[in-house]
């Protein structure tokens, strides 16, 4: 169990006062780190604590929502704090109450992902690695997005499946489809957009009438890759890709690029949770080539 004392001092440290003495409710839905809801002095905390190699994770992930708010296109929750107390780690968030998302919030969604893509640096990465899910992510600062997607991502995931014990027909297929990816990008050069990285359904939310986005797995590479990510495992409405494409509309080619951005989390996702995935990046792998 945390020192919620230690954790205390921390946050009083930045200005949210808290009881030496409150004590967080344990809170549904994290399947990484222990989540929590702690009662402030003036406002309601959402914790999440881990051990303490959780850090790095935890500093990443703040690290990614203030670039994100940096942005000014999209709402997340404030970061009050991230750090070690006594044997643990911690995030210290602005707690959000969520309620079921209309049709106005999903269109403003699309809206708002589309101005955040619009931010974009100069090359491709990011100034730090950070974590998908629990797996390490690579973000070194690259010119060229092909040999950084090549490399940091599908490339990477096929080592650590390899390692895991997943080979014969997944790694001859990766290695076929490793030397042909160049094909998928004729005539196409991804601006360098800033992503969110793992958008999925359960990291957005909307409270108080807008839109929010949290959990991220930032990064600065082409926008396709989080829409692919919102179309894998579905949960989005037609009114958030219509609100999308009429502000900044997809590229040639894009329906192609998908799977190829789907497969880096359908192997993510065999490399963390076993061989209930191969089938599926088999299928990808099969389609693209």
């Amino acid at each position: 169990m945390p020192d919620w004392s230690s954790i205390a001092r921390h946050l009083s440290e930045v200005g949210v006062s808290v009881s030496a003495n409150a004590v967080p409710i344990p809170v549904g839905g994290g399947d990484i780190s222990a989540a929590w809801r702690l009662k402030g002095n003036d406002r309601d905390i959402f914790l999440k604590t881990g051990r303490v190699a959780s850090l790095p994770m935890f500093t990443g992930e703040a690290e990614g929502l203030a670039e994100i708010a940096n942005a000014k296109a999209i709402r997340i929750p404030e970061v009050y704090a991230v750090g070690e107390a006594a044997d643990a780690a911690f995030l210290a968030l602005e707690w959000l109450s969520f309620e079921t998302p209309d049709t106005d919030v999903a269109r403003s969604f699309g809206e708002r992902l589309a101005n955040m893509h619009r931010n974009t640096a100069s090359r491709y990465g990011w100034h730090r690695d950070n974590t998908i899910g629990l797996t390490p992510q690579e973000n070194p600062w690259s010119d060229d997005w092909i040999t950084f997607f090549q490399e940091h991502r599908i490339g990477y995931q096929l080592q650590l499946a390899a390692d895991n014990g997943f080979g014969g027909e997944l790694q001859q297929q990766g290695r076929r489809l490793l030397k042909r990816l160049p094909s998928y990008f004729d005539g196409y050069s991804p601006a360098a957009s800033l992503l969110h990285g793992d958008l999925w359904s359960g990291n957005w939310a909307s409270s108080g009438g807008e839109p929010v986005i949290f959990d991220p797995a930032v990064y600065y590479g082409d926008r396709e890759s989080d829409i692919a990510m919102t179309r894998l495992f579905g949960g989005f409405s037609r009114e958030f890709y219509d609100a999308y494409e009429a502000a900044w509309p997809m590229q040639s080619g894009w329906r192609e690029r998908q799977d190829l951005y789907q497969l880096y989390h359908v192997l993510n996702h065999l490399n963390l949770f076993g061989s209930g995935y191969q089938g599926r990046a088999l299928a990808l792998m099969s389609a693209l080539l």
